[in-house]
């Protein structure tokens, strides 16, 4: 992920331009002309822009050395008809502030709930530890084609959360997770530190055999969230194997 502040490009990057040389003869020109007619009209038929069908901004507490520390949460449901494995660039911005965050297809978080595919980051944060900006912002979807949309976010976070931050202890076996939060899922790590599960819980404690991990996962986090106040937090990491 790459952030930025105003007009300066996060990524370098250009298409270089096809030139037709002169003197051709005119059964080759017809024949080019005729390849280029084809490739417009399957390129106009194939190719159409992505689109947000539904996206939000959660304000984050992670568990820091001196207390909770304030990221966001950000994450949309992509459509695009050759698929998700097609997009290429999440970005959001704060125009206002000039700022903007870049998610690369390696960088963003992709879960899949309820027959829906999510994709975002549960780390934006700004890169000096200040507090992020409330206020509009924009979220611009690019797929491998260059074809993009976009979609406006107005967020107001409150100054904190409502309820204590939460924890999450292995032993035994078993988990036990403590939180208040209304809704609550384990995020399961890779041995890179990479998301690679996310199993929501019906219960605060039980076996970790019951959560039916995957065989990547090495280490756990509970994720705690307050949907009605657009809060969350999110605990440090616990090993499992």
């Amino acid at each position: 992920m790459e952030q930025r502040r105003g007009g300066r490009k996060a990524r370098g990057g250009f298409f270089r331009p096809v030139f037709f040389k002169r003197g051709v003869h005119r059964r080759d020109r017809a024949a080019s002309l005729f390849c280029v007619l084809l490739c417009a009209f399957f390129f106009s038929c194939s190719r159409a822009e992505p689109s947000i069908d539904f996206g939000f901004l959660e304000l984050v507490f992670y568990q820091g050395e001196n207390g909770p520390e304030e990221r966001f949460s950000f994450f949309v449901i992509p459509r695009d008809d050759d698929g998700v494995e097609n997009l290429d660039e999440l970005r959001l911005y704060h125009d206002r502030e000039g700022l903007c965050w870049t998610l690369a297809g390696d960088d963003w978080i992709r879960y899949d709930e309820e027959g829906r595919t999510w994709i975002g980051s549960r780390s934006i944060a700004m890169s000096g530890g200040e507090a992020l900006p409330r206020g509009q912002y924009r979220a611009v979807l690019v797929n491998k084609g260059g074809e993009k949309t976009e979609r406006h976010f107005t967020f107001d976070a409150p100054a904190g959360s409502r309820f204590p931050f939460p924890a999450l202890e292995l032993r035994d076996a078993q988990y036990r997770a403590e939180s208040r939060y209304p809704e609550n899922r384990i995020i399961g790590y890779d041995s890179q530190g990479l998301p690679v599960q996310t199993v929501r819980l019906e219960g605060l404690s039980g076996s970790v055999a019951s959560l039916n991990l995957s065989s990547q996962v090495r280490a756990v986090a509970l994720w705690a969230e307050d949907r009605e106040y657009s809060t969350s937090a999110l605990t440090a990491l616990v090993p499992v194997r």
